[in-house]
Order: structure tokens, then sequence, then C-alpha cells
């Protein structure tokens, strides 16, 4: 196994239990030989000691407080002994030869960063949710996903440079850690992997997609009922990304663009449909980052 690089699966648990062991049983059949598994728990108020009984062989860290996505992963990213950092939800489950593919995609390219699977809906699994992306537009904050809600077709099996990976299936390499550090966990929700896809590119890494790493996302189709705390950390964390990526002329104008012309949209939606509570987490979302202008510009912690 010494010519097999060992990969670290890193997924994250919150009151998810039925998911994570969903997840767990998928990664029991795969045909790569050399991982090993964290688990992280967020503080979850269900208890997660059946997931030690059933799959004792997993490192199962238990946080004492809700770290979000970035946090919870960086934990076990801190611990991680792979090459490679595999960050997969729990809510996903796995193609028997996903590994193959994208670690092999890795090793033959040391250019390579970040590589991410192509992810299907798992309900309805000839539906493509993420095979690539275009990026982001900085003036408003929006990504643009190639093959979503598309037919799967031999198209989205190659493999080729994409601008964003997708944080459902996102193998890192440990040598990009080293060099930028982890991901920013002041976002919690929502950005922080876009946020660190940019710090990546910066650094002179490429990000790929390797559509023959299937994984299996059991995320709604729709985007799924507002509410207030996603409302929230939306509209926060989308301004804390521009703040942090966009330079010069660009950040003043997506801010401008913000504050001048979305902002005002989003509080008359809120109010015309009497969404008072969405309208209340969304106008939170806005201040938070006037109130807190100068926290944007740590990278992330490096890995020790």
């Amino acid at each position: 196994m010494a010519d097999i690089p060992l990969v670290s699966i890193i997924t994250v648990n919150y009151n998810g239990l039925i998911h994570t062991e969903a997840f767990l049983k998928s990664l029991q059949k795969i045909t790569y030989s050399n991982i090993e598994i964290f688990v992280v728990d967020n503080a979850s108020s269900e208890s997660v000691a059946p997931l030690k009984q059933q799959f004792p062989y997993i490192h199962l860290l238990e946080s004492s407080e809700n770290l979000g996505f970035a946090g919870g992963n960086n934990l076990a990213i801190r611990k991680a002994n792979g090459k490679y950092f595999f960050l997969l939800n729990n809510d996903t489950e796995l193609d028997p030869g996903f590994l193959e593919p994208i670690v092999a995609l890795m090793e033959s390219n040391p250019l390579i960063g970040i590589a991410s699977s192509k992810l299907v809906y798992y309900s309805k699994p000839e539906l493509v949710q993420f095979a690539g992306s275009k990026g982001i537009n900085l003036y408003t904050g929006r990504g643009f996903a190639i093959g979503h809600l598309e037919t799967d077709r031999p198209a989205f099996d190659a493999v080729y440079r994409t601008q964003l990976a997708h944080g459902a299936a996102m193998l890192i390499s440990r040598k990009v850690v080293e060099k930028i550090g982890l991901m920013a966990d002041l976002y919690f929700l929502y950005y922080e992997e876009t946020d660190f896809c940019e710090r990546v590119k910066a650094a002179g890494f490429e990000i790929w997609y390797c559509g023959l790493s299937k994984v299996y996302h059991k995320e709604s189709m729709s985007v799924g009922k507002e509410n207030p705390m996603k409302t929230y950390y939306l509209t926060r964390n989308r301004l804390i990304f521009t703040r942090r990526n966009a330079v010069g002329f660009q950040k003043i104008a997506a801010l401008l663009f913000f504050y001048l012309v979305a902002f005002p949209k989003g509080v008359l939606k809120y109010v015309r449909k009497k969404e008072y509570k969405l309208l209340a987490a969304f106008i939170r979302g806005a201040l938070w980052n006037l109130y807190h202008f100068n926290v944007y510009h740590n990278s992330g912690l490096i890995i020790k």
C-alpha cells in the first residue's frame, strides 16, 4: 500500500446520525484500500455513541461546540495523516469506485490543489447536481454550476479544469493546506469552500473536476424553503466573501451594488410577502458586516 496514497476521509455530523450511518456503510463498499476515516460531531443533541459501536475503526472527534462546516472539517484536518483530505458531506453515499480516478487525477499533476467529484441527486441519480463551476460573480456573490439539473451524460464523465469545487465532495492536497492554511471558519455556514477555492487559486494551484468519481447527494433538488438562519448566513457571508476576495474598484462597486440595489430590493421582497422573520435575518446579515468591518483578512489557520 506504500504506492497508494493515504486518503483521509472527513465528514461532519450534526444531529444527522441516520445519514452518517448510511454514509459510513457506503464507505465500507469502496474499492480503494488506503483510507482513514474521521467523523466530527458538531455538538449534536443526539448521542453519537452508536457510530463508535458500529464502526469501531473510525476516528470520532466530538466537539464541545458547533464549529460549523469549516471549523468541523478543520478539526479533523489537523489530526489527519493523509496525503489528501477528502471532505464529504454526511448526507452523501459513494460509488464503490469513486476514489481511484480522482486520486489518480491528483497524482498526475502536481499543480492540482483540489479536485471535485461529480455530484448526482440520490433520489434521482440520472440528474446532475454539480459537474464543475464557472466561478463566482464577485459583484453579485452568485455562483454558476455546470450541469445543474441536467440529465447525466458522457460529457459529464470527463476530466477538466474548473473554477470552484463543491464542498459536499472535495479532495484537497495536504501541500495546499500546508501552504495557505485551513478554511476560514468565520463563515460558519455557506461560502467557506468557495473562499477556500479562491485562496487556492491565488496561491498558484489549480482546481479540477473528475467526472468518473461519482457521489450521490441527498440534498433536495429545489433550493428549499428559506429560513431565518439560512437567510442570515447567506446574506452575511455573501458580503464577507466579497470583502475578502474582491479588490479595488471591483470591491467598491460590489458593495455599493449590494447596499444600494440588492438590499432595498430584498427588504421590499420580504415586506411584500410579510415574511418578517426572514426580513429581520436579512437585515441582521447586512448590518453584521458594517459592525464588523475589520475581521475579513484572516486567511485561515496554518496546519502544523
